[in-house]
C-alpha cells in the first residue's frame, strides 16, 4: 500500500509539470513561427518597396517562409491559426491564447 501511495504522490507532481513544459513548447514554437512570418513579411515589403502602412496576405509572403512538407507555412503547435498584420509594420497573430500563456509577439 504503501508504494502505491508513493507512485501516486509522484503522479500528482509529475503530470501537471509535463502538461506545463508541453504547453510552453508550444507556445515557442508558434511565437518562433509568428517570428518567421513577420520576418518574411518585412523582407516581401523591402524587396517589393512597399511601406509599413501597405497590407499583405499569407499568400505573398510564402515564398520567404520555410515551409512545412506540404508546401503549406507551419501550423501553430497549439491549434490556433496565423493571421498576418493589417500592415506590414504590425505583428502577424496567433488565435491560440489561454489566460496563462498568450502565442503573440512580445
Amino acid at each position: 500500500m504503501i508504494v502505491v501511495a508513493i507512485i501516486g504522490l509522484l503522479l500528482a507532481i509529475a503530470v501537471p509539470n509535463f502538461v506545463r513544459a508541453r504547453s510552453t513548447s508550444q507556445q515557442n514554437a508558434c511565437i518562433n513561427n509568428l517570428r518567421q512570418i513577420d520576418g518574411a513579411a518585412q523582407t516581401w515589403a523591402l524587396e517589393n518597396r512597399k511601406g509599413p502602412t501597405d497590407a499583405y496576405t499569407l499568400s505573398v509572403i510564402k515564398v520567404y517562409v520555410k515551409v512545412d512538407s506540404t508546401g503549406e507555412i507551419p501550423p501553430c503547435p497549439g491549434g490556433g491559426t496565423y493571421a498576418p498584420g493589417s500592415t506590414v509594420s504590425n505583428a502577424p497573430t496567433c488565435t491560440q491564447s489561454t489566460a496563462l500563456r498568450s502565442h503573440a509577439l512580445p
